[in-house]
């Protein structure tokens, strides 16, 4: 008689539980889905609107091999599904005085180093040798590893030392670098991850490392195409995904998940559970306090979050050619306005901004002779007293009017579309703790063995993937998480 598969439920379908599944599928488990929402993606939305389109969330693809493999290892190639285009510079960043800095290869890099500060050429050049150790460690070695004993941080303890780990990722650039612009340039990594610059450790510089190995691509028809893809691939191999199918309780007997209960009033009684929904949001609102020892109210009460965005999806009947893909606009204040935003909580008369323009590359974003742009604007989460259905509105005309005026010429006359994505819609549509863009801070008390556990340390049978566990945030972050927690259940269910 042929063996029954152990069964999985992955709760949401963010790149960790689309990863999760596809490795649990490769494996040989029998692998259900379920999206609260209409669609899949988790963060990775898609918003189509009169003819434009627009990602919702992740729009940086750092390294193209984690989704190659992960086809491959499926017998399908990824080429088949999406193609991947370069990205080039990697970003164009302006200063406040309107000056730029084309952010790429260490030779563009350079070469621009030259110009604005030809002291600082030596120490960039040193900082780019010294970030290797660390990304070989903290990202080849140590990302796709769990860290589930106190045993396992303390043996990387010596070496985090080793590696200045207690510096924080501002003081590591410092060290190398004394032009304030240049100290900007390349030290705002971490916040794409949701980490302050200035709290974070040193070990996050990797992501420099990371950009120059593999560059930054998009996948033609979006982040979105390449979800869908994802999506096809779980199809393909015998998964299910259930739309709509917002899961409202997992019901616990003796420590383990014995059902998943849908708002429909279905209920799911799998082998195996996967959250890839907010980690705080899956321990506090899903399962009953009287099993999460660890994983208590006061625990995620305590913690310290990342920031929130406030987000305005536009687009335009004019093309703005001389625009560049990914835009980082910085504000007068940088330290300054992320403490408002990290400590203070309060939301400041100024910002910096992320301006994407997907178009430019990507022509079918947007409807022919029209260019398709979303704004990003890093501001508090909801621990911050702000009543975002009377600011929303404020914000995003001061925020249109600042692009109209410096950077997209004829914008307002030309506006075609436009919609907003508050803290309150991180709240509502993707269940995110505090509405934060990326679940918990990684600081150093926040991350590997001190992040939430991959294997729950509380239900023997759930396992957590995506931005709130180890190693983080970020899409190779993600991703990664998905592959340790597919083999750990793996292991366990082998054991």
């Amino acid at each position: 008689m042929m063996k029954q598969k152990k069964s999985v439920v992955v709760i949401g379908s963010g790149f960790g539980g689309l990863t999760t599944a596809i490795k649990l599928l490769n494996k040989g488990f029998q692998v259900t889905v379920l999206e609260k929402n209409e669609q899949i993606g988790g963060r990775a939305s898609v918003l189509e609107k009169n003819g434009f389109k627009f990602d919702m969330g992740p729009t940086v693809i750092t390294v193209p091999e984690i989704f190659r493999s992960l086809f491959e290892e499926s017998g399908k190639n990824l080429d088949n599904y999406v193609e991947l285009l370069p990205v080039y510079p990697f970003y164009r960043i302006y200063f406040d005085d309107k000056s730029k800095f084309d952010y790429g290869t260490p030779e563009d890099n350079i070469r621009q180093i030259k110009e604005l500060e030809p002291e600082d050429l030596n120490g960039y050049r040193r900082m780019l040798k010294d970030i290797e150790p660390i990304y070989k460690k903290g990202y080849l070695e140590l990302a796709t590893k769990p860290f589930l004993t106190v045993f396992s941080m303390l043996k990387i303890a010596p070496l985090l030392f080793k590696l200045k780990g207690y510096l924080t990722n501002y003081q590591f650039v410092s060290r190398y670098v004394q032009n304030n612009k240049l100290r900007q340039v390349f030290s705002f990594h971490p916040l794409l991850i949701g980490g302050n610059p200035f709290s974070v450790p040193s070990i996050y510089s990797l992501i420099q490392y990371i950009e120059k190995e593999y560059g930054i691509w998009y996948p033609r028809g979006g982040t979105g195409r390449l979800v869908k893809s994802m999506g096809q691939l779980i199809e393909e191999l015998g998964g299910e995904i259930k739309l709509n199918s917002e899961v409202v309780n997992l019901e616990i007997t003796d420590k383990r998940v014995t059902g998943v209960m849908i708002k429909s009033g279905e209920v799911l009684h799998p082998d195996f559970v996967v959250s890839n929904a907010d980690v705080a949001t899956t321990y506090t609102k899903l399962i009953d306090k009287r099993w999460r020892k660890k994983n208590s109210n006061k625990r995620y009460e305590k913690a310290k979050y990342s920031m929130s965005l406030f987000l305005i999806y536009f687009g335009t009947k004019k093309k703005y050619p001389e625009m560049k893909h990914h835009t980082i606009i910085l504000g007068p204040r940088y330290k300054g306005l992320l403490e408002d935003i990290f400590k203070k909580k309060i939301l400041a008369d100024d910002f910096s901004s992320y301006l994407h323009v997907p178009s430019l590359t990507d022509p079918e974003m947007a409807p022919k002779g029209h260019e398709a742009f979303y704004i990003l604007v890093p501001v508090p989460n909801l621990d911050a007293d702000i009543n975002w259905k009377e600011m929303g509105a404020k914000l995003k005309t001061k925020v249109l009017n600042f692009l109209d005026e410096f950077y997209l010429e004829g914008l307002l006359e030309n506006l075609v579309v436009d919609e907003i994505f508050t803290p309150n819609d991180f709240a509502t549509r993707y269940q995110s703790y505090k509405g934060t863009g990326f679940s918990l801070e990684p600081t150093m008390r926040q991350s590997a063995y001190f992040r939430p556990h991959n294997r729950s340390e509380d239900i023997t049978n759930l396992y957590i993937s995506g931005a709130g566990t180890h190693p983080g945030a970020g899409l190779p972050g993600v991703v990664a998480s998905g592959e340790i927690t597919a083999n750990l259940i793996d292991e366990d269910a082998h054991a």
